[in-house]
C-alpha cells in the first residue's frame, strides 16, 4: 500500500505577517478551520502524519507529532527538509497549511504516481510546478541541505538534479476541474475570495 510509504506532512512555518502574526492555518472557511480540514484528509490517507511547525503550542489541541525547522531559515524549501529529516518512510507528501480547498483525490492522484526510481511527484499546471502539493524522496534530503547551505531558499530548484514525475494538468482536472487545491491564502483577498468560493460550493452541494 503507497500510504505506507509515505508520511504526510503538513508545513505551518510562515510568518503570517499579513494576518498580523494570526496562524493561517486556524482561518476558518466554511464551516471548519484550514488545519482541520487538511488534517482530517491526512489522517485518512497516511499512517503517519507530522506538522512542521516553530510554534507547537498553538496545536496541542490536535494528535499529530510536531517538530519544528531545523534551521534558521525561513522557507518552504527548510520545511520540507526538516520534514524529510523527520519522517520515518522512503516518501513524504507535502502540503501548506494555507490551503483550504485540497482534494483527498489530488493527494492520491500524486500517491499513485509514486514509483521506487522517482525522487519527486509533483503536479504541473500552465502556471507552473505546484510543489507543496507534491511527494519527495528521502533521496531529495541532501540536496535540500546543500541548497540551503548557498541560501537557494526554492524548492524548484531540487528539480534541475533529480528524477522528477510530472503529473499533467489534464489529469489533475479530472479529479479538480478548478483546479482549486492549489488555491493557497497569502492575502487577506485571497480569504476574501476564499469564502467567495466556499459560499459557491455550499449552494452547489444544498442544490443537489
Amino acid at each position: 500500500m503507497v500510504e505506507r510509504t509515505c508520511t504526510g506532512i503538513i508545513l505551518a512555518g510562515g510568518e503570517n505577517k499579513r494576518f498580523s502574526g494570526f496562524e493561517k492555518s486556524f482561518l476558518h472557511i466554511g464551516s471548519r478551520k484550514i488545519f482541520e480540514h487538511i488534517h482530517g484528509i491526512f489522517s485518512d490517507l497516511f499512517d503517519e502524519t507530522l506538522l512542521v511547525t516553530n510554534c507547537p503550542e498553538k496545536y496541542l489541541q490536535y494528535d499529530i507529532p510536531m517538530v519544528s525547522d531545523l534551521l534558521d531559515l525561513r522557507s518552504s524549501l527548510t520545511g520540507l527538509y526538516t520534514g524529510l529529516f523527520h519522517t520515518t518512510t522512503p516518501y513524504a507528501f507535502f502540503a501548506a497549511c494555507d490551503t483550504p480547498f485540497l482534494k483527498k483525490e489530488m493527494i492520491q492522484i500524486v500517491l499513485d504516481a509514486i514509483e521506487p526510481n522517482q525522487d519527486i511527484i509533483v503536479p504541473r499546471t500552465r502556471m507552473g510546478y505546484e510543489p507543496l502539493c507534491a511527494a519527495y524522496s528521502v533521496r531529495c534530503l541532501k540536496p535540500a541541505r546543500r541548497q540551503l547551505e548557498t541560501r537557494r531558499l526554492k524548492i524548484q530548484g531540487l528539480f534541475e538534479s533529480l528524477r522528477v514525475n510530472e503529473i499533467p494538468e489534464k489529469r489533475l482536472r479530472t479529479i479538480d476541474p478548478e483546479l482549486e487545491s492549489f488555491f493557497n491564502i497569502n492575502t487577506p483577498l485571497d480569504l476574501e475570495k476564499a469564502e467567495q468560493m466556499a459560499g459557491k460550493e455550499k449552494k452547489s452541494d444544498a442544490s443537489q
